[in-house]
């Protein structure tokens, strides 16, 4: 049972009320602030009106839902009625008229959000490193990223602030944070977890999903925030399957795509990675590497994504360029620069790796790669040094995650045993519409000790 189940049963059983959980919750991330960052705003007035209800129902005997006084944190590209959405950016706003749906259900859940969390200005970026509300930093090393997009959600995961919170992911912006965060995250099948009221930055790869310290964690509010919704045209019509018990990990058939591999890893990485193949396979584990061409990553899929981004921001930037931070103003005039040929030549490497992955899982149950290159960038610094090497930090942390946005598959971000400061993160790749099972691997290798999630050294929980 994860954390989140078992401070839900202490509140429905009347052990401890959902304002005294939520106090504890809001008292630790605004203390939190000064260190991390890693909060737009927080709701002290607003959840703990809403903890104050959910006690009143329960005294009353009504039903409070499964995450029944939870307190929960949103990135801040996520509506929320009656509060504003910055998008990490400097642009007025006003408050939203309406929830997202992935907020509605989390409120018809139980669940309390307590705030908002921080991010790289509109999701166009790995860091998190804002310039217009501060870098958001990393529990393991205040000099470090925490990744990005959803930098503050795993930041305040991490930190033990809250034990689930919520992010999107295009291209990593889930699983990279997770992995510089040592933490557990989940990007969903496209179309799984409806976009309702969040702000796109590429919605034919956008989706919306949970960060969490642990597996259980991420089911528990999975279970919650998945299923269909007529509101989002890339909302998918498909029932929504529970994860069950944990997988063995001796049963597993595991896949290494090897045109997948080819990236900027550090040794630390490298080892780590290698340790726990060799880990699974002593377990029984069988494990492969597959070599099919129709993975080799191009050039023009590494962009094509840009083309998507400006669009949405076409008027925006035509009239305020100005009001953008310099190196997201600099990542819209070179996507300003992706044609229209570009884009659609990506939409065959796109189907070619989705037909050549649905084959491919006719034979194996998951496929593994590291989620990140290195779990550690420096803040203000572009670069991350590999073996005496200097790399963009967009090439090292973002290329084992965005070919998984195109196919659409999902994928778990997993802290592995390791000593390293952040830990190294494993990334399981499964079918699509396949999270029960991706969900239930996942169980298998936290209870055997290969996923481990540890405390880093700035901890309120």
């Amino acid at each position: 049972m994860g954390a989140i189940a078992v401070l839900s049963e202490t509140i429905r059983r009347g052990d401890r009320t959902a304002v005294q959980a939520i106090g504890a919750a809001l008292d630790v991330a605004e203390s939190s602030q000064l260190d991390l960052n890693a909060f737009t705003t927080i709701d002290r007035g607003g959840s703990l009106d809403r903890a104050t209800a959910i006690d009143g129902q329960i005294d009353t005997g009504g039903d409070v839902g499964p995450l029944a006084g939870v307190p929960v944190a949103i990135k801040d590209l996520i509506d929320q009625e009656g509060t504003r959405t910055t998008n990490g950016a400097a642009f007025p706003t006003t408050p939203a008229k309406a929830s997202a749906t992935v907020v509605r259900r989390l409120e018809d859940a139980g669940a309390v959000i307590i705030g908002r969390t921080g991010l790289h200005e509109f999701a166009f970026g790995f860091t998190s490193e804002n310039q217009h509300f501060g870098p958001v930093r990393n529990p393991w090393d205040p000099n470090l990223s925490p990744g990005g997009s959803s930098g503050g959600s795993a930041a305040a995961v991490a930190a033990g602030i809250v034990s689930v919170a919520i992010g999107t992911d295009t291209g990593g912006s889930i699983r990279v944070p997770a992995a510089l965060c040592g933490v557990v995250g989940l990007k969903v099948t496209h179309g799984r977890v409806p976009l309702t009221g969040v702000t796109p930055l590429a919605q034919s790869l956008d989706t919306v999903g949970p960060i969490a310290r642990s597996v259980a964690d991420l089911a528990a509010v999975y279970m919650v925030i998945a299923g269909d919704d007529p509101s989002d045209p890339w909302s998918a019509p498909l029932s929504v399957e529970a994860p069950g018990e944990a997988r063995d990990p001796s049963t597993l058939r595991i896949g290494i795509p090897r045109q997948w591999m080819d990236v900027p890893t550090d040794e630390a990485t490298r080892d780590a990675f290698r340790s726990t193949i060799d880990h699974l396979r002593s377990l029984g584990a069988t494990v492969e590497t597959i070599d099919d061409p129709a993975l080799e990553k191009t050039d023009p899929a590494t962009f094509a994504a840009a083309a998507e981004v400006f669009r949405v921001h076409r008027e925006r930037w035509e009239k305020h360029p100005d009001t953008y931070g310099s190196d997201v103003a600099e990542r819209l005039r070179l996507a300003a620069t992706v044609g229209l040929d570009t884009a659609v030549d990506v939409l065959e490497w796109d189907a070619g790796a989705r037909h050549a992955l649905a084959r491919i899982f006719t034979r194996f149950d998951v496929l593994a790669t590291p989620t990140v290159g290195s779990t550690r960038k420096v803040i203000g610094d572009d670069k991350i040094d590999i073996d005496g090497e200097r790399f963009s930090h967009r090439t090292v942390i973002a290329q084992y995650t965005w070919p998984v946005n195109r196919v659409g598959n999902p994928a778990l971000a997993l802290p592995i045993k390791s000593e390293g400061t952040p830990p190294a993160s494993l990334q399981l790749i499964g079918p699509r519409w396949g999270e029960a099972a991706l969900l239930e691997i996942g169980l298998g290798l936290e209870e055997s000790g290969i996923v481990q999630v540890r405390q880093p050294p700035i901890y309120f929980g």
